[in-house]
């Protein structure tokens, strides 16, 4: 496994780096030249890891409910010894579990850490503390993280590129 920088090391916004509302999130794209998305997905499960670890309230946003629910299954047998408290969010918006998962329900309070595995990025990531995106070799997802970073660039945020070698 290569060494990459560590996820959520410094997770919290830069102060510096403001905002008509305040702080802009930090923005993170972890890329991978590998088109499977089980590699796209643990990479993900690695950055929920560290970020439950670190204390920090996590939101895993994608629009595809099916690739949400495999993800799902995967937080629980990605590592070995490892465990992540998770669940899906639910219409009231109002769930214990440090690490939520939704296909389309957006959180009513902002979260530190917001996941995004969806094409688009998600409503609720101006508010994040943090947004970590995941980009593999598979040519649409590739170009619709492309997309994305210009999208984060013309929005005044400054993304970080993490080039992650073999399966992270």
């Amino acid at each position: 496994m290569a060494e990459h920088p560590a996820p959520v090391a410094a997770a919290a916004a830069d102060s510096s780096v403001t905002g008509p509302a305040g702080p802009l999130p930090r923005v993170d794209f972890y890329v991978t030249e590998d088109p499977s998305p089980r590699t796209r997905l643990r990479t993900a499960c690695r950055v929920v890891e560290k970020a439950y670890l670190a204390g920090q309230k996590v939101l895993v946003w994608h629009t595809r409910a099916d690739e949400l629910r495999e993800f799902d299954e995967l937080l629980w047998t990605f590592g070995d010894g490892t465990f992540v408290p998770h669940e899906a969010l639910g219409a009231s918006g109002f769930e214990a579990a440090p690490v939520l998962l939704t296909a389309g329900i957006a959180p009513a309070a902002p979260v530190d850490v917001l996941v995004n595995l969806a094409a688009e990025i998600p409503p609720g990531a101006a508010t994040a503390q943090r947004v970590a995106e995941f980009i593999d070799g598979d040519p649409g997802r590739r170009q619709a993280g492309r997309a994305r970073f210009r999208a984060y660039k013309e929005r005044g945020l400054q993304p970080a590129t993490h080039n992650l070698r073999g399966d992270q």
